[in-house]
């Protein structure tokens, strides 16, 4: 075993030792220290709704191009690629036609080892509707195998997460030309063809953007975006099969959720929060007992949020997108963890 991979392991140990009391009482969140934070890209008038991952040992950004933040001309996914996170390159250009808006950009290893890139695209002449589509590539440049349009007309399968099994869900919400409108839950097995598994995920109205995440005790939680105006939003839990869901109200407004499970089961959701002002934050979630903690305000305002998280070499990287620098640009950010306590 080389030297480094032995400082990654005691590295690993000691976090993971760290962290015990903290996941076995359950009960108070960690500490989260802002390391460091860049601008990475501006080129656009509007440049949003962004998502990271890691592939073949190489970050991968993507997020949208476009004149504004609703659909207004005709946006494209671009995606960039770095092997330090420091120095990007533009690697690809995603469109799918003339008169068509592209929206936000969410990126998943797929079942069979490539990298998957999902989006919707909304017609100018008619902008509430949208069509669901996924690229897949082998190498991270070559995108010819897609647009595949996926999912029911004007349901926006908008968070899509690969199950440890090789199953591909979905969490769609519409319809999108009428209110009020929903969330629901599909599940397929190539990242193109779905079926629906839950029709509704609650009885809330105005429910819609979903973040699916699957616990390392195989269970399920979502975190929901409510529309109603007030300051509200709800998480789900489920075991099982995964068509069974419950649900619990949260006391904070969120808007574009992702979540993340750390080494040692600490669940941190990544989300627009809008009172007393608009910003880009990291909080803590129990979601058994329904409830969230704002940990630490990202530099942001104004027009934010739609993160992409990754856990790696002991810290939290988080991509996003905010305007309080002026124009719409992406950042990224590295974001230590400190166990409670410390």
């Amino acid at each position: 075993m080389s030297h480094e991979k032995v400082r990654l392991t005691i590295a690993t140990a000691l976090f993971l030792s760290a962290f015990g009391s903290l996941a076995r009482a359950g009960q108070e969140p960690p500490k989260l220290e802002l390391v460091s934070v860049e601008k990475v890209w501006d080129r656009a008038p509007h440049n949003a709704f962004t998502d990271l991952v890691r592939f073949r040992n190489h970050w991968y950004l993507g997020f949208r191009e476009g004149k504004s933040h609703g659909v207004a001309g005709a946006g494209v996914v671009r995606l960039l690629r770095s092997a330090d996170g420091k120095d990007w390159q533009s690697v690809a250009v995603l469109d799918y036609k003339p008169g068509w808006d592209a929206r936000d950009a969410k990126l998943n290893v797929a079942p069979d080892g490539r990298l998957m890139l999902n989006t919707a695209v909304a017609p100018l002449k008619s902008i509430h509707e949208r069509q669901s589509l996924v690229w897949f590539s082998p190498d991270g440049e070559d995108w010819t195998d897609g647009p595949h349009a996926i999912g029911e007309t004007n349901w926006w399968l908008w968070g899509v997460c690969v199950h440890p099994g090789g199953k591909v869900y979905g969490a769609g919400y519409g319809p999108t030309t009428t209110h009020p409108r929903t969330a629901r839950l599909y599940r397929g097995a190539d990242g193109i063809a779905y079926k629906t598994l839950v029709p509704t995920f609650t009885s809330d109205p105005e429910t819609n953007e979903t973040a699916i995440l699957f616990r390392k005790d195989g269970s399920a939680v979502a975190l929901v975006r409510q529309d109603t105006g007030e300051e509200r939003s709800l998480v789900g839990t489920a075991s099982g099969d995964y068509t069974k869901w419950t649900f619990k109200a949260l006391d904070k407004r969120v808007g574009g959720p992702e979540l993340i499970e750390l080494p040692d089961g600490t669940l941190l959701a990544c989300t627009r929060l809008h009172a007393p002002a608009v910003r880009t934050s990291l909080s803590w979630i129990d979601p058994e007992a329904g409830r969230i903690v704002e940990l630490l305000k990202l530099p942001s305002g104004g027009d934010t949020s739609y993160p992409g998280l990754v856990w790696h070499e002991g810290l939290l990287w988080v991509s996003y997108y905010s305007s309080h620098e002026g124009r719409t640009s992406i950042y990224l950010a590295k974001v230590r963890v400190v166990p409670a306590g410390r």
